[in-house]
């Protein structure tokens, strides 16, 4: 079996902001703190710049990803594409996506932080996100997801979840209403391709939170 690779964690804002490594760890002082900020690195010297700066400054920066551009293309991994994916503090916590230009990593759109939220709601919502977008720029290219849910819904145009409705989750129901009826009022010729992350590590897209 592959030795798992060592993370760091880096928590800007939290019950003890620092650098930690294991996310167990790092769960342990974001949990419950309003507004966290933290995010893995696959180096500690990496975690170390990363600390010394700000949030703001590497939120926006291509994740890391355990796969270069290389064996992408020896994989068969379409680089002129979207890759989505989201992330979930929590279940239900707090919940954003997002989604990333494969070749280049540059973030072409993030949404959230949303609170009560869970993951596969926003695996939902990103991919409903990049279809919108691509057909609104008349794009050919491909989105990936490593959802299987969530590709299932979209499929089925209909987000199956069992989130239960709160007074924080609102705004995002009515999103998930809003993906539903984008999904059943237009047709769209993007092909949504299966991310998968056992072959080719973590999907470009990833926030690297694990």
């Amino acid at each position: 079996m592959a030795r798992k690779k060592q993370k760091y964690y880096v928590v800007w804002e939290g019950h003890e902001p620092g650098i930690y490594t294991s996310w167990a760890d790092c769960k342990l002082q974001i949990e419950g703190y309003p507004n966290a900020k933290y995010k893995s690195f696959l180096t500690k010297d990496e975690a170390e710049h990363a600390f010394a700066g700000t949030y703001e400054e590497v939120k926006g920066k291509k994740a890391s990803s355990t796969i270069s551009r290389e064996d992408m293309l020896k994989h068969g991994v379409e680089l002129n594409s979207l890759c989505v994916d989201a992330a979930c503090a929590g279940n239900p916590g707090k919940m954003e996506y997002r989604g990333v230009y494969t070749k280049t990593g540059e973030q072409l759109f993030i949404k959230g932080p949303y609170l009560d939220g869970t993951n596969n709601v926003g695996e939902f919502l990103a991919l409903v996100h990049g279809l919108a977008l691509l057909k609104q720029k008349g794009s050919t290219m491909p989105i990936y997801s490593d959802s299987k849910i969530a590709i299932s819904w979209i499929r089925q145009k209909t987000c199956k979840t069992k989130l239960a409705k709160t007074e924080m989750n609102q705004q995002l129901h009515q999103l998930i209403a809003r993906a539903e009826h984008w999904l059943r009022s237009n047709q769209y010729t993007t092909e949504i391709r299966k991310w998968e992350t056992k072959v080719w590590g973590e999907i470009p897209a990833d926030f690297g939170r694990k």
